[in-house]
């Protein structure tokens, strides 16, 4: 069975050192044009956005231990052939938290950046994901639905 057409889900983590940089890798994957992203991937069946994020995390950098890993918002790629939706988790890492290159047939470096100052191009995903984040609008064809904080 081919997934041609399958809806994409995914996580996106946005990883926050004391300092406020965030983490981005540098995608270089085959038959993709190279970009910066944050760590994440698909959600698999009967798992949460967050335990997707903190696994993804774990598998692409080798960085465990968040600290209150928060669902921040879902968004929704409408310009794509598939449909494309990512939950934007937000966690908080060490000062020293280091990321290695496990998956180097997709990044080829992991670099920590401030939030102003961020790497282009960015992969999709991620900059809807982090335009959510920094308070601005989303892409052109994205849609960004905010998790209302519980009260």
């Amino acid at each position: 069975m081919d997934n041609i057409g399958q809806p994409v889900i995914g996580a996106g983590a946005i990883l926050v050192r004391p300092d406020g940089a965030v983490l981005l890798g540098y995608r270089d994957k085959p038959g993709e044009s190279p970009s910066w992203c944050l760590p994440g991937g698909h959600v698999d069946a009967g798992e949460s956005f967050e335990a997707a994020a903190v696994r993804e995390i774990a598998e692409e950098t080798g960085i465990s231990g968040l600290r209150y890993p928060k669902l921040l918002a879902i968004t929704q790629n409408l310009n794509s052939a598939v449909s494309i939706v990512t939950g934007a988790v937000l966690a908080n890492v060490e000062q020293e938290a280091e990321a290695l290159v496990l998956e180097p047939e997709v990044f080829t470096q992991w670099r920590w950046f401030r939030p102003g100052a961020l790497p282009m191009p960015l992969f999709p995903a991620s900059q809807a994901v982090l335009a959510h984040w920094q308070g601005h609008e989303p892409p052109v064809g994205w849609l960004t639905y905010p998790i209302a904080p519980v009260a």
